[in-house]
């Protein structure tokens, strides 16, 4: 996905002969598992189709919603191409024709998102010739029904979510929901719908919790520092402490779990004789929570050079929630951390999202990647807030998606 490979938008766009026929509304019921992207394949016609049959802005559907789709009678029906140019993405073709990554990679037969300039590359769904009749659309195996939730002090999307077996995607698709923010006796809707299970699942056998013991803090100690050694991220430590910042102090007695690991200078006093020290578990990256902590500080506003609860600029975001999610790093630019990190074919959530020539030239703006198409950002406008690739200035500012190393 380097830009030397492939890289920004053209106008230079072949397109093929299309001879449409009639076409028969219809109906289908989300079913588990389901994408935009899976039911326009099933039906023969494009994501950008189906959302505009239905007036989605966005690819989140929930079970059991009930979309529009659309079967066609057609003569001859070609697929539209599109030659690639001098500073082409996958990701950016792909917005331009609203259409998904996962589509351009199907309809082409690509294994990556390597592409190359004069190339050809199909941008609609395929479709077969002759006359096709209205498909008769199974109606769901589940019962489905609906309920509604006051919200109370202390709730959050995800935890409402998990309390009806849903995700967060669809409790804020089914309550019209833009952000991830609610307050306390507000009313939202939820799914009670049983999905019916074809296998007892065997229970997973409970883990053994690691003994909590006391760590004193001494001068020179740091939250993140105890973290590393005794194998947690600062979030955990946070949690077990009921800390609700990063400042501790001197003589302070924190609660720990796990053994810690031992120092340089406790290696290097230690005998020869004796057994070899064993390593401790490094602390590892957690995408996940680096994507829950982003959300939780949806809001906060922007401030240039920001890197605290107080306010955010767009690396210093990156600063805090990385660090709080289990990887210690520095405090650099947007340009700093492009250059500690590695594109990526496959993006995925907790990857980073870097822009060029936005406010300077070069690597200049960034934010991290959350899934379907969208990222989460410090904007000057609305500070700590979520956007989308396809918006045209993200699109024509587009550097790429890496990950870091």
């Amino acid at each position: 996905m380097k830009k030397t490979i492939v890289c920004a938008l053209s106008t230079a766009a072949l397109f093929s002969t299309v001879y449409a026929g009639t076409a028969f509304a219809d109906s289908y019921q989300v079913q588990s598992g389901d994408s935009l992207s899976q039911i326009a394949s099933k039906f023969h016609t494009s994501v950008s189709n189906l959302k505009t049959l239905n007036g989605l802005h966005s690819d989140l559907i929930y079970q059991n919603q009930t979309l529009k789709v659309s079967t066609t009678t057609t003569t001859a029906t070609a697929q539209t191409t599109y030659t690639v140019v001098k500073g082409d993405a996958l990701i950016k073709i792909a917005n331009r024709f609203n259409v998904t990554v996962g589509e351009l990679k199907l309809w082409n037969n690509l294994d990556n998102t390597i592409i190359y300039i004069g190339q050809a590359l199909k941008v609609s769904a395929p479709t077969t010739s002759g006359t096709q009749a209205p498909k008769t659309i199974p109606a769901a195996a589940t019962s489905s029904s609906q309920s509604d939730y006051s919200v109370q002090s202390g709730d959050c999307l995800s935890k409402i979510a998990v309390k009806y077996s849903m995700t967060v995607a669809q409790l804020k698709s089914l309550n019209n929901l833009t952000s991830d923010r609610i307050y306390a006796g507000q009313t939202l809707k939820v799914s009670t719908s049983g999905v019916p299970s074809t296998s007892v699942p065997t229970p997973a056998p409970t883990p053994t919790p690691n003994p909590t013991t006391n760590y004193p803090v001494k001068s020179g100690d740091t939250l993140g520092g105890i973290a590393r050694q005794f194998g947690l991220t600062v979030l955990q430590l946070q949690s077990l402490n009921n800390l609700s910042s990063d400042r501790i102090y001197v003589g302070q007695s924190l609660k720990v779990t796990g053994q810690a690991a031992p120092t340089p200078s406790q290696v290097s006093s230690a005998p020869s004789q004796v057994a070899p020290t064993p390593t401790p578990t490094p602390t590892t990256f957690d995408e996940t929570q680096f994507v829950t902590i982003a959300k939780s500080l949806m809001g906060i506003p922007y401030v240039w050079g920001g890197s605290s609860l107080s306010g955010f600029d767009c690396s210093g975001l990156i600063y805090y929630v990385a660090n709080h999610a289990g990887l210690s790093i520095g405090r650099y630019s947007a340009a700093g951390y492009y250059s500690r990190s590695y594109y990526v074919d496959t993006p995925k959530p907790g990857d980073l999202v870097f822009f060029e020539n936005t406010y300077k030239s070069g690597v200049s703006h960034m934010g991290i990647y959350i899934g379907d198409n969208q990222f989460i950002h410090a904007d000057e406008k609305h500070g700590i807030s979520i956007a989308n690739l396809s918006n045209p200035y993200y699109t024509t500012h587009l550097d790429g998606i890496k990950r870091f190393y």
